[in-house]
């Protein structure tokens, strides 16, 4: 039987769909988790997708943190469950303290929507690991909070400890180091700003997302 991946509804939210339907595409079961619930339920993987969780008021995710289904989420995740947070899921994730670092205005402060080439600079995250190392699949972007920031001692264990997940090969946001994704001390969370389910089907322009999403379900499979 196919892994069931739970996906976060906030109010607000706008990606949860095309999650969904992305995974199932590829034999696994998507269950749709409503932010107010406590309890995750019976899944093997969690993603927190990409919208506008709670309008965004205040700033991405901060508000969002505080939703019951995130207690759970951090639960879930300290138990080794593997869990993938995209674009303003990257945020929450960095507001409830289950990545490090966080997402400020673009460079420029303009939004950012289009293709992004990223470099794969590890296998060793629940996202990568049908990947290869150096690959650069494209992916698409759509955020005007998404440029990566976070202390010096902070870039220094995440470069040290293989925590960097993939890098923009042309830097569309002015993230620090020009990181895309990270990953937690356990590499079983993961966070990242481009759209790995809007690279999943041939009519979107690329399929190179599948290979992301395969990682995750292979990783769903082995709890």
């Amino acid at each position: 039987m196919g892994a069931t991946v739970g996906v976060v509804l906030f109010p607000g939210s706008n990606c949860e769909m095309d999650v969904v339907e992305a995974v199932e595409r590829l034999g696994a079961t998507g269950k749709l988790l409503w932010h107010d619930d406590s309890n995750l339920g019976d899944v093997d993987a969690v993603v927190v997708p990409g919208g506008f969780a709670h309008g965004d008021y205040l700033r991405p995710g901060a508000i969002a943190r505080f939703s019951p289904v995130m207690g759970a989420v951090a639960t879930f995740a300290q138990d080794g469950g593997p869990v993938v947070g995209i674009c303003n899921g990257f945020q929450v994730l960095t507001e409830a303290h289950l990545l490090p670092g966080a997402l400020q205005k673009n460079a420029g402060l303009k939004f950012r929507c289009g293709p992004s080439r990223l470099r794969v600079e590890t296998t060793d995250s629940v996202l990568t690991s049908a990947a290869s190392i150096g690959d650069v699949l494209e992916i698409p972007i759509n955020h005007f909070e998404g440029n990566y920031t976070c202390s010096a001692e902070t870039l220094a264990e995440l470069r040290a400890e293989d925590r960097v997940v993939v890098r923009y090969v042309d830097n569309p946001n002015g993230s620090v180091d020009d990181i895309a994704g990270v990953c937690s001390a356990g590499r079983n969370v993961v966070g990242l700003m481009p759209h790995p389910e809007r690279a999943s089907h041939e009519l979107l322009g690329s399929t190179d997302g599948v290979v992301m999403l395969r990682s995750l379900l292979a990783a769903a499979g082995l709890r």
